[in-house]
Parts: structure tokens; sequence; C-alpha cells
């Protein structure tokens, strides 16, 4: 008897270590999902941290924990991503600002961020969020509105007369298949040539690396395909300094201005900060000094700059 109670409470001890490990592996599987939009809640997920192993690279890296490369890099500067150290300690760039304009749209749309280098999904008060690979210096897609027009599995590609002068032995049609860059589905967009699709590179995910289109992880892009209705809006914006006001405090998210395309950065902010402001009638203030420094080296962390001071 009681060699059977020793056994009886081994088994329960051994079924909460199983329990806890199963919950682990579920929490490092980073399957595409759905997360709640909780109301004046704009900052989402927490980043993580990883000790270095040998053979370790952040392109491979990126890949495990599906961010984008370029994420990776900006938040670990210091860090070689061929030969990084072993043991050192390095952040997975998880956490996310999402701004108020953002969800100005109607329901069910999409928002590709093109200096951020991801994609969001918005539906049914829940949103979808990837990143994604993005064309190349001087092949960025027009800015503003299209709509998601056809969708298709397998899809076949034609390799457009830009390309083909890069590389004149390209076949005029690439069948579905491994050597297929748009990778197992499309949706594509109703201005241009462009898609949001899969890659056969998923190396290729957080780089500028494409001739215009969005790609995405080949489980992202299967979560759209699947989610994703024609007809849905996609909203391609350009939009390097991301703020947000939560809880009384005023956060900003910076990524690199790759393009250029603002010149006074600090007086960007600040006119989105008075617009913010002045709709929801109230003041604040803010720390110069921090911003200027936030300015200096982006890399996609979110910080604190500021509050609200009062209700006018």
């Amino acid at each position: 008897m009681k060699f059977h109670k020793i056994w009886t409470g081994f088994l329960f001890v051994l079924f909460y270590i199983n329990l806890g490990t199963c919950q682990v592996s579920k929490t490092n599987n980073f399957a595409p999902s759905f997360i709640p939009l909780i109301p004046n809640k704009f900052i989402y997920f927490e980043n993580l941290t990883y000790i270095l192993q040998e053979n370790d690279t952040l392109v491979d890296l990126a890949v495990k924990f599906k961010v984008g490369y370029y994420n990776l890099t900006l938040a670990n500067p210091e860090i070689d991503p061929w030969v990084p150290p072993p043991k050192k300690k390095i952040i997975i760039p998880k956490k996310i600002l999402i701004p108020e304009e953002f969800l100005l749209m109607p329901n069910n749309f999409i928002i590709i961020n093109l200096p951020e280098m991801r994609l969001y999904y918005f539906k049914n008060k829940k949103f979808f969020v990837a990143p994604i690979g993005i064309g190349v210096e001087n092949s960025l897609p027009p800015l503003g509105t299209y709509i998601i027009v056809r969708k298709k599995e397998k899809p076949i590609w034609y390799p457009p007369p830009s390309v083909k002068k890069e590389d004149p032995t390209l076949p005029d049609v690439v069948p579905p298949g491994p050597e297929n860059p748009m990778g197992d589905y499309a949706l594509y967009l109703s201005r241009g040539l462009y898609a949001i699709h899969g890659t056969n590179k998923i190396y290729s995910i957080g780089r500028r690396s494409t001739h215009g289109c969005i790609r995405l992880y080949p489980e992202d892009i299967k979560f759209l395909f699947e989610n994703v209705p024609v007809g849905t809006l996609v909203k391609i914006t350009y939009e390097p300094y991301k703020l947000a006001i939560e809880n009384g405090k005023i956060y900003l998210q910076v990524f690199p201005d790759m393009e250029n395309l603002i010149k006074v950065p600090l007086q960007h902010i600040i006119q989105k900060l008075d617009f913010i402001t002045e709709r929801k009638n109230i003041t604040y203030k803010i720390n110069l000094n921090v911003i200027e420094k936030i300015l200096r080296k982006p890399n996609g962390f979110i910080y604190e700059i500021g509050e609200i001071k009062n209700k006018n």
C-alpha cells in the first residue's frame, strides 16, 4: 500500500511536469491566430529573450521565432547576425503598438506598414499581425487603398518584363511548385501587378527582397487566405513613427525612415500628437530629449515619451 501511494504520487508529479512542458511547447509554436482587440488598448504582446547557442544565426532565429529579420537586427544592433556570440542574451521583438489611426477604417481590412515591415489584419474586433518582405529600393508599391480582387491557391507566376530584364533566363511562366516565388497562396490587389503572397524563400521575410509585392511566411499567408474574403480593403501606408495614448501615458514606436520621406521627424510626431489630443480635447506634456534620443537610433522598441495633463 505504501509503495502504491508513492508510485501514485510520482505519476502525479510526472503528469504536471509533462503538462508544463506541453504549455511551453505551445507557447513557442507561434501559430497564426486572431487576437481580441481590447477597448482603449494599443500595446500588445511582450518582447521575448533568448540565449544564443552554438551555430545560431539571427537569420535562422528570425524564422524560428516567426519575426522579421529586419526587426530582429534592429532590436539587437550590436550582434553579428551571422556569427553571434554564444551565451549572449538577445531580444526577440514581439511587442507592437497599434496606433489609433489604424483602427479608423471599417470592419475587415488590412494595413501594410512598409517601414515597420508588418501586416495587420483587423476583423470582427480582432486582429492578426505578421512580418513581411517588401520591395527593394525604388520598388515599393504606391501608398493608398487597394481591394483584394481575387484569391488563388497554388498560383502561377508570370515574371513581369522588369524582372525578366534582370534575369533573361527566367521562363515566361513559372508553374506552382518549389521554384515559384509566390509560394502556395496569393491575394491579388486591385492596382498594378501587386499581390500579397507566400514565398519559397522564408529567409526573405523581414527584408527588402521583392519587386513590390508583399511576402509572408507560408503559415501566415495560409491563415490570411483562409480568413480574408475577396473585396477586403487593403491600405498600404508609410508610418515609421507610431503613437498611442494608453492609461494616460504617451508611447512612441520608431522604425527607420527607409525612404527618407519624412524630412523633420520631430515635427511630424508633434503634429500627429496634436491631432490625436485635440480630437480628444486633452492636453499633454512630452520629453523632447527622450524623443530625440529615440530618433537618433530607431530600434522598433516602444518607449513612454510623455503623459496626458488634463481634460479641457
